[in-house]
């Protein structure tokens, strides 16, 4: 790849990167497309973004820890109950086409967004619920469907953990983007990264471009979070997850 080509997948990166860190999810809305266009095949496409999107957990981890006061036990849950659906969804999807399965993510990705937008109180407190053991296990049982979904499709799938994790444990918006751009932005992701690594290949030199823009669009997207609060977050949420579930639902049809 030449540097232009290199400067223009950093640009797509840092915006991609930017937005996501800032509503909690969809970087693959830009970045996984760009690799598509630029050539790449999807499996090998898929793998490097999941590498990138590492970096953008860092980023944004790296603002996030700095003002944020995480529940340790509860990341703990997320990990435990979303990585082996992570492990389970990339280990499978490089067999199936994903055609139907991105149409049915996208059109529930745009629900998602539809639902937030008719509920504006929706994540504006943080009120926590959903503690108990029955809580827990129903969380966690969607948690590992999510995991399963983020390691075998392209885009989302953060949107879907962030309003999970309002609407179900009564977290505010700013603290379930947190939440989501650590332990998925960089476990979820990872994790993903590596069995498809295994499993395909990786484009390797296309990665400095693509890490550089995660970091520095993680970062600046959540400091954004933090100094505007749940008011900007959850308006960016509702616009990310609308053009996302539109995105999948065309990609799926062409």
């Amino acid at each position: 790849m030449d540097f232009i080509n290199q400067i223009g997948l950093f640009a797509i990166s840092l915006i991609a990167n930017l937005f996501s860190a800032l509503a909690g999810g969809g970087a693959g809305l830009l970045q996984l497309p760009a690799l598509l266009f630029l050539g790449l095949p999807f499996g090998t496409a898929l793998a490097t973004h999941k590498v990138a999107s590492v970096f953008l957990g860092l980023g944004a981890t790296a603002r996030h820890l700095k003002s944020s006061t995480f529940d340790w036990k509860f990341s703990v849950f997320i990990l435990a109950t979303g990585l082996p659906g992570v492990v389970l969804g990339a280990s499978i999807i490089l067999q199936v086409d994903d055609n139907v399965a991105q149409g049915l993510l996208g059109l529930l990705t745009f629900c998602l967004g539809l639902y937030s937008w008719f509920k504006p109180q929706l994540g504006r407190i943080h009120e926590s619920k959903n503690r108990n053991l029955p809580g827990l296990m129903m969380g966690g049982g969607i948690l590992f469907l999510i995991g399963a979904l983020n390691g075998s499709l392209t885009s989302g799938t953060g949107l879907f953990v962030t309003l999970w994790l309002v609407r179900w444990f009564g977290l505010d918006y700013k603290t379930a983007v947190s939440y989501t751009l650590v332990l998925v932005g960089i476990f979820w992701n990872g994790s993903g990264a590596i069995t498809l690594g295994f499993l395909g290949d990786i484009q390797w030199d296309w990665l400095p471009a693509l890490i550089l823009g995660s970091l520095i669009g993680g970062y600046l997207g959540a400091h954004l979070a933090i100094v505007k609060g749940n008011g900007l977050v959850k308006c960016s949420f509702e616009v990310i997850t609308i053009l996302v579930g539109l995105s999948l639902i065309t990609k799926a049809l062409l």
